[in-house]
């Protein structure tokens, strides 16, 4: 077979569906799935993926030598999250006239390869769950969880490796907005119209902050394409795979540009209430609300991206195939341009005892309105190196101290400064009891002239102190606060004042919460 040659490797594919004797095991019939870079030979309880030999500006698969590479990267980076799907290296050889697939240490070293992985059910792609709407809350949290702590172990970017710089961040962004530009067949689209400048512009105004996040240990060697159809539920539970191996530019990144991966497909398919919940549960998982500054770029490439492979295979296909493909583009596009309108930011104070169901109350809003939320209770946590569900028990002197509670609030105001200067608007889930921290962060808000308004969270008090020891003995919590918590903050309560009030909006979390009716119109009544 010559090297490079797309035919020859093609056929090669063609054949082996034909002779499902080769592989070695079990297998009745082969399917095959085609990407624009690569096949997928579906064989038994076995997926054999082979790369299209292909040169393109992103990715290099045009010998036998490359391709080999490449397989070997991709075993390597994804056996760091699902090490249970990739088996190994295999490659394909002519043996008197007949296919085998060999293990690839056995194999001719001309021989192509591939990349072995163990076959999971199609229907298990997170793509697919979310079609079928069996994608649960809980798998987004899940999610979030292990995104997060792949991010937290994957190797960190040093300075002068050429990851993570203003010219390594834009430089793909400037390519994929050039293809797209070179995909339009006629007048250009007035999405990308909208979207080219807007990118170059605030790509060079990002600049600073993409360095300062690269020297911050925010640059990482991250998945790449952290997109649905790259997820996949093993028992339940989702696992990350498919990362990108043909391009470590790709792949080395800050972790907000992974993340941001998988809040734009969630958005793209009409879901953009669990994008803003995976958001919150990876933002509580890393602290990172600095990385809210990049946020909307990121999220911009990435529907860029979508688009650019929606036009890529529109060239491979034709008729309805063709007008899918063409048709998916634009609506990437549209997606990015909407992602480049910024909207009224505000402030959200939350108020009130524990239990009375402040955080849970108020999960729903933030996933309706597109908010970023800060809880004391995990801020407070982190500042002793806990996480959210960890006991604090063994910390000398409690986590509760004065000290404490002024470091935390310290960290809240930091962190909603971050999310308001990025654009967004944030709750901050607190108590605030004391008249002397509202004033605090009402005073924050005018400085930075956004709206600031109060969110009381009220229920009896029989019924907190019921809510409290149930929290107590389930475990788990992010919040420890206990009855005697309770008790002291009832007994020292004060009402909020005139001034105050008028800034308020009372929430009975005693019945189900209609925040449609409590808030019906965000942006015009609290302008």
């Amino acid at each position: 077979m010559q090297a490079g040659d797309f035919e020859a490797v093609a056929a090669l594919v063609r054949q082996l569906q034909r002779q499902p004797q080769a592989f070695g095991h079990a297998v009745e019939t082969v399917e095959c799935i085609e990407t624009h870079i690569s096949w997928l030979l579906l064989a038994g309880d076995g997926v054999y993926k082979f790369k299209k030999p292909l040169a393109l500006d992103f990715l290099d698969f045009s010998t036998v030598a490359l391709r080999r590479a490449a397989c070997l990267e991709e075993l390597r980076i994804n056996r760091r999250t699902a090490p249970g799907l990739y088996r190994g290296l295999v490659a394909v050889q002519d043996q008197g006239g007949a296919l085998r697939v060999l293990p690839a240490d056995e194999a001719r070293g001309d021989a192509e390869p591939a990349v072995h992985m163990r076959r999971f059910a199609q229907e298990d792609l997170l793509s697919h769950v979310l079609e079928q709407q069996r994608l649960q809350p809980a798998h987004i949290d899940a999610l979030a969880r292990q995104v997060a702590q792949f991010h937290g172990q994957a190797a960190v970017a040093q300075p002068g490796q050429g990851w993570g710089t203003p010219q390594a961040v834009r430089g793909p962004v400037h390519d994929c907005v050039q293809a797209l530009q070179q995909q339009e067949e006629g007048a250009q689209s007035p999405w990308l119209q909208q979207v080219a400048p807007w990118c170059e512009t605030q790509g060079a105004a990002l600049a600073p902050v993409f360095e300062a996040r690269l020297h911050a240990g925010r640059v990482r060697e991250c998945h790449g394409d952290l997109h649905l159809a790259n997820l996949v539920l093993i028992n339940g539970v989702p696992q990350l795979f498919d990362a990108i191996e043909f391009n470590p530019a790709l792949r080395w990144i800050d972790c907000v540009a992974d993340s941001a991966f998988l809040v734009m497909d969630l958005e793209a398919r009409g879901r953009a209430g669990l994008a803003w919940r995976f958001l919150n549960a990876w933002l509580e998982h890393t602290g990172d609300y600095g990385g809210l500054q990049v946020l909307a770029y990121y999220r911009v490439y990435r529907a860029l991206v979508r688009a650019r492979v929606a036009g890529m295979r529109s060239t491979q296909a034709q008729g309805a195939a063709r007008a899918a493909s063409m048709q998916e583009r634009q609506r990437y596009l549209e997606l990015a341009a909407r992602t480049t309108r910024m909207r009224p930011a505000a402030l959200w104070l939350a108020h009130g005892f524990s239990g009375a169901g402040k955080s849970t109350q108020s999960q729903a809003l933030i996933e309706q309105r597109g908010v970023v939320r800060v809880r004391a209770d995990v801020e407070r946590k982190r500042l002793f190196g806990l996480a959210a569900q960890d006991s604090s028990a063994a910390v000398p002197g409690g986590i509760y101290t004065r000290e404490a509670s002024q470091r935390t609030y310290d960290r809240l105001a930091q962190a909603a400064r971050a999310a308001l200067d990025a654009g967004h608007t944030v709750l901050v889930d607190a108590t605030f009891l004391n008249p002397v921290l509202r004033a605090r962060f009402m005073a924050l808000a005018s400085g930075m002239q956004v709206p600031c308004r109060i969110l009381s969270f009220e229920a009896p008090l029989e019924v907190l102190r019921a809510r409290v020891r149930a929290r107590r003995q389930a475990g788990g919590d992010a919040s420890e606060a206990g009855p005697d918590v309770l008790e002291a903050q009832w007994a020292a309560a004060r009402p909020l004042s005139a001034q105050e009030e008028a800034l308020t909006v009372h929430v009975d979390t005693t019945r189900p919460v209609d925040w449609d009716r409590l808030i019906p119109d965000t942006a015009a009544r609290w302008s």
